[in-house]
């Protein structure tokens, strides 16, 4: 049972870690992992410390992941009006996709970022050049998102794996 547990704990996170630079819920296939790897085990090593450190370390990231879109717009010129376009445009976008196979969400989350974070600043205001550079803070903070749940997804691996070698 342990060499299945190990082996599912592996699996989820490299498949976990795999999906965060696709705008997908890496972070909680991961948390899964380490939960299932818990349940296996019977919760030997897998504690209710741990299991609070990786949901906050999770919501951390989804939290991260919304704000830096939201304060990249702004950083390159755009209002709030245009953080919150990009909030908006990314999560419809993601929602919609482009008709690419597999990273069609990621392409369209990108997209609607930009698109929400120009169109909102167009509307407030009305000068192109600061809607595009707002739209294009937007793209950036994107990208900057998808790093740090990166590294937050890597700092969970960890501890999964820090539970598998108790």
């Amino acid at each position: 049972m342990t060499i299945l547990a190990i082996a599912l704990l592996s699996g989820l996170g490299l498949v976990g870690l795999a999906m965060i630079p696709l705008g997908l819920p890496g972070l909680w296939v991961m948390v899964g992992g380490i939960l299932a790897y818990g349940w296996l085990t019977g919760f030997r090593t897998v504690s209710v410390v741990m299991i609070a450190i990786i949901l906050a370390i999770a919501f951390l990231g989804e939290i991260i992941d919304n704000w830096l879109g939201f304060r990249f717009a702004k950083r390159y010129g755009g209002s709030t009006r245009s953080g919150w376009g990009a909030l908006l445009g990314g999560l419809v976008g993601a929602v919609i996709g482009v008709p690419v196979a597999i990273i069609g969400s990621v392409i369209g989350a990108f997209l609607g970022s930009f698109i929400g974070a120009a169109v909102f600043e167009l509307s407030y205001s009305r000068h192109a050049g600061v809607a595009a550079r707002a739209g294009w803070g937007a793209v950036m903070g994107r990208i900057a998102a998808a790093a740090v749940k990166i590294a937050l997804g890597i700092v969970i691996a960890v501890i999964g794996l820090f539970a598998a070698l108790s």
